[in-house]
């Protein structure tokens, strides 16, 4: 897979290359220098986006380490350079079991290439409920607060 989509803006490829780089090694610790101040992450478990650079960055923090054998598998930009779909897939283990999931992340960047928008979509539901159950397992009691 090439981690770079034609397409993108320079900087949005920079920081697209350096997000993949952090899941190949799994450590997100620059993860911070990636995220626009006032970014929002909307929740495939939640309507509402939750606002804010620590919001995002806390809750892709946590989801990686609840996924296990995380892939990447496609990626897809936009005409303006500005926004990539990636597919992935990943397994959760929850009450019910492992789950095997799919889904997608859309991530919209701004012209300096920092993240402004991550969105999560996820199938089959089952593995969309262990995921959330897991996620409220870790974060339940914080993650109210950044409601948008």
């Amino acid at each position: 897979m090439d981690p770079t989509p034609r397409h993108l803006q320079p900087a949005a490829a920079r920081t697209l290359a350096a997000w993949h780089d952090m899941i190949a090694r799994n450590d997100l610790a620059g993860l911070d220098a990636l995220v626009h101040p006032d970014a929002v992450f909307r929740s495939p478990m939640a309507h509402k986006p939750y606002a804010s650079a620590q919001a995002v960055v806390l809750v892709l923090r946590t989801v990686a380490t609840v996924f296990q054998g995380f892939t990447y598998h496609r990626q897809l930009a936009s005409d303006d350079g500005l926004n990539v779909v990636l597919e992935f897939s990943a397994r959760v283990t929850g009450s019910q079991g492992e789950r095997e999931l799919k889904g997608i992340d859309l991530i919209r960047f701004d012209a300096e290439g920092r993240i402004v928008d991550f969105e999560v979509m996820v199938r089959p539901a089952s593995g969309l409920q262990a995921l959330g159950e897991q996620m409220a397992l870790r974060l339940a009691a914080v993650l109210p607060a950044y409601k948008a």
